[in-house]
């Protein structure tokens, strides 16, 4: 009989996962604390000091950027539940709402900065839609001088975050719904007279958003202190706190990193203010439903708020592939004046002049996200294995765990960890961006592989083991080929996670490591459309690829055992 590989000695596993998890925030927000606070010693300054402090406040845009910051985030992730919440109360089970799933699941894996630049290529006052109505019902033969990006209310940045988020929540209720018995709440609720869109809302919806509450923190965190789509499509004149946080941290003169520190206690404080504000607006909604239970009103406008629903579903969907289409194009465009729909020809050339640029970029970003997912992936798999020998499982606390990475704001820990490195002279280079990924692909690949792995049925093991095999050779030999199709979704998931973080590569990476997002972003201010469609188009591929293939290899491998194909 063969050898069976030996696993690692599996109690490691959670308190290394541990480690990863809480070892760079804890520490990145202690980077952070003392140069807030005027402790920084590779700048020869010592504290404790309120300067930092009073330059921020002092800084005359200090009080826009905090507005925006609130105001946007939180007006983002109000719209991105209610626009989820409104599809799966008028489609959820519908031959509809099938073909708006399949519309919205490949864009999860967009980057957000391919994303955003897909939108703005379409909303800008020289994109696409422009294009579609001029001259002929605008009068336009050129670009109006109009502010649609970067517009000094966030607008543009709430639509983009919008547009990224509902596909990411409306996946993760699909997969709370099937916690629940929502037919027969459904149908119970219809049988008192209630329409489908308050039956949903008051029977099904409290069930849902129990099980996606922690997702929904991370879209209001997100909201609040993202970086890269703000650079793209929101405000620069200020900014908002996070951007201005890492022009900060980027500014050679080490005296602005007090000050960035002090603002991103500033952030985190408001993000902890906003997750109080958004507790108490989910008691003020539920006793508002109460009350609306109570008064007998049964909803029957069940048609007009479907076809709302489905219509900015829709929108959300055909703006993502038309911003997506939009970059491929510019990417091969050769002449293309306004307002002509198609550019004059289609060229290589972008192609030929970033080629050297672009390749270097792409594999050092899958370079990085392999690394990160290899890593990951062992201890996920370490930590589940743990869990179904010992028969443990994840609590409500753990997942606050797991989570904790994506509810406390990068721009938090972020620039302490950068500090850290310097106060330490460490190098930043390869390696610590690798660990600043694995922070964020860790709780993604978790969160793909738990269901699957407890889904998997446990006579399997119990015919190996009498037949004489040991748990090690279980797992390895016939649990690991049988979730062969969830581990490569896993695998897929923890990709586009990792290509599409742009601010631990710029900050942990010292400005010293150039992967696509980084690059593709630079590119942001300098306006070059066709520099932009080759990074984003690549960064988009580098995210899609894997699940093209996470689909297409099991299905070869397994072409003659169809059974496995459903482990």
């Amino acid at each position: 009989m063969a050898q069976s590989r030996r696993f690692p000695r599996l109690p490691l596993f959670p308190a290394l996962t541990v480690l990863v998890l809480l070892g760079p925030v804890a520490a990145g927000l202690w980077g952070t604390l003392l140069p807030a606070f005027g402790h920084l010693p590779a700048a020869g300054l010592s504290g404790p000091s309120l300067d930092a402090f009073r330059a921020l406040i002092d800084w005359p845009g200090f009080g826009p950027a905090v507005r925006l910051s609130v105001t946007t985030g939180l007006a983002a992730a109000i719209l991105s539940l209610a626009i989820t919440a409104l599809i799966l109360a008028g489609w959820a089970g519908t031959r509809g709402f099938r073909i708006l799933e399949r519309l919205l699941s490949p864009f999860l894996s967009v980057p957000h900065a391919a994303a955003a630049f897909g939108l703005a290529f379409l909303i800008a006052p020289s994109g696409w839609i422009a294009r579609l109505f001029s001259p002929w019902l605008t009068g336009w033969d050129r670009p109006p001088d109009v502010l649609i990006l970067n517009d000094p209310w966030g607008l543009s940045l709430i639509a983009g975050m919008v547009m990224k988020e509902v596909p990411f929540l409306l996946l993760m209720s699909i997969a709370a719904l099937g916690q629940i018995d929502g037919r027969r709440r459904m149908a119970l609720s219809q049988s008192m007279g209630y329409g489908r869109i308050s039956a949903w809302m008051f029977a099904i919806f409290p069930a849902v958003y129990a099980r996606i509450r922690l997702p929904v923190l991370v879209v209001l965190t997100w909201s609040m202190s993202v970086v890269d789509v703000a650079v793209i499509l929101g405000p620069s004149t200020p900014p908002t706190l996070s951007v201005q946080i890492v022009r900060w941290m980027s500014d050679p003169d080490l005296a602005f990193r007090l000050q960035a520190a002090a603002a991103a206690l500033v952030q985190l404080a408001l993000v902890i203010g906003a997750v109080g504000l958004w507790f108490a607006g989910e008691k003020l909604v539920a006793h508002l439903a109460c009350r609306r239970i109570e008064m007998g009103h049964r909803g029957h406008y069940d048609r007009p708020l479907r076809l709302t629903g489905f219509a900015l579903g829709t929108a959300i969907s055909v703006a993502l592939l038309l911003g997506l289409l939009s970059l491929a194009i510019w990417s091969v465009a050769g002449f293309w004046s306004f307002p002509d729909l198609a550019p004059d020809q289609l060229t290589a050339r972008n192609w030929i002049r970033h080629y050297s640029g672009s390749l270097g970029a792409f594999f050092e970003t899958m370079l990085i996200a392999s690394i990160a997912v290899a890593i990951g992936l062992a201890l996920t798999i370490g930590c589940l294995e743990t869990e179904h020998r010992r028969n443990l499982r994840l609590t409500q606390r753990g997942m606050w765990l797991i989570y904790l990475p994506l509810i406390v704001p990068q721009t938090a820990f972020l620039p302490g960890l950068q500090t850290l490195f310097l106060n330490f002279g460490l190098d930043m280079g390869r390696a610590p961006v690798v660990l600043a990924h694995l922070v964020f692909v860790l709780p993604y690949l978790r969160l793909s592989l738990e269901g699957p792995w407890q889904a998997w049925d446990p006579r399997q093991a119990t015919v190996a083991a009498a037949l004489g095999a040991s748990p090690d050779r279980v797992l390895w030999r016939i649990r690991l080929p049988m979730l062969l199709a969830p581990l490569l979704t896993a695998i897929a998931v923890g990709v586009a996670v990792s290509v599409g973080q742009y601010l631990p590569t710029l900050l942990v990476g010292g400005g010293l490591i150039e992967t696509l997002t980084t690059e593709a972003v630079a590119l942001a201010s300098g306006g070059d459309r066709r520099a932009i469609g080759v990074f984003g188009l690549m960064q988009t591929a580098a995210a899609l690829v894997p699940f093209a293939l996470a689909l297409v290899l099991p299905a070869l491998i397994w072409r003659n055992r169809k059974g496995l194909l459903h482990g």
